[in-house]
């Protein structure tokens, strides 16, 4: 049974963090904004799609990408996953967006983001972390994909249109339930079947890293993911999908550790957060 989008809005719990910007964010006496800059730019997009018709499409995509599985019904993990999403977010060059995060009640390894801010992570994925930091790591990836239009810019291209403005036509005027726009969202839940360009995975992966340390958190958590999801065999059913849709983990972690080099050494100390991130996943 397809969830709509308001079950997703029921079951997840906003944690709003006011007054945190990016520019001038000072953690252990160093300017994380500013050391970071190289990586963590937001670049422009040809032309821009506007915000309302972007979470307008950003909310009937991950609505149909709730069909695969029923969120999860455990509040506390919703509502810490929830709160550390929206941290990340707070952090990066859009905390205006509704920001929207979720754990699915499913077994296999796997995340995706919609436009509009839209976050959706699977229980097999969470259980494979260790830490608060990776947590955030993964999060902060899946927000660099949002962040940088790496979906739409897929749709425009997908759908023949030159701009993202077009597509702003296409979701701000077609009615509900028109061709246009069941082709579009049709069009939308595909790429995530068969993945992005794999220049959008490592762009975001190393954006990743960067919305990590700027929100105060080890920038190692995301290799760490990694390195621990590298040991699974490749023919395992619950990873089957993130081995179709992303360039492999030797890959990614040969070009993460090309892009941090030794600028993130400064950063290693920052904390893991097991504690907290143990206790709320304790129900599981």
């Amino acid at each position: 049974m397809k969830l709509t989008i308001s079950a997703l809005f029921i079951c997840v719990v906003f944690v709003l963090f006011a007054g945190c910007s990016t520019q001038g964010l000072v953690i252990n006496n160093i300017d994380i904004g500013k050391s970071l800059s190289a990586l963590g730019h937001t670049s422009d997009a040809l032309t821009e799609m506007d915000q309302e018709a972007e979470i307008r499409l950003g909310q009937e995509v991950v609505t149909n990408l709730l069909g695969v599985a029923p969120l999860l019904q455990n509040q506390q993990v919703q509502k810490y996953v929830n709160s550390v999403g929206r941290w990340v977010s707070m952090h990066s060059e859009r905390p205006d967006l509704p920001w929207t995060f979720a754990v699915l009640d499913d077994p296999t390894v796997n995340a995706f983001a919609a436009p509009g801010g839209y976050i959706v992570i699977t229980k097999g994925l969470l259980l494979r972390m260790n830490n608060e930091a990776e947590l955030a790591g993964v999060l902060g990836h899946e927000i660099s994909h949002v962040l940088q239009k790496h979906h739409l810019n897929a749709l425009r291209k997908a759908s023949g249109m030159n701009a993202l403005s077009d597509l702003t036509s296409v979701v701000l005027t077609a009615k509900e339930e028109s061709t246009e726009s069941v082709k579009l969202i049709t069009a939308g839940t595909e790429i995530y079947t068969r993945g992005l360009d794999k220049a959008d995975e490592y762009e975001s992966d190393a954006m990743g890293v960067v919305l990590a340390a700027r929100a105060g958190y080890d920038p190692y958590g995301l290799p760490a993911v990694l390195q621990n999801l590298q040991v699974i065999n490749p023919d395992d059913a619950g990873i089957a999908m993130m081995f179709k849709t992303h360039p492999s983990f030797d890959a990614r972690l040969l070009r993460l550790d090309e892009d941090m080099g030794q600028d993130f050494d400064k950063f290693y100390q920052h904390p893991l957060v097991r504690q907290r991130f143990v206790h709320a996943l304790s129900g599981l």
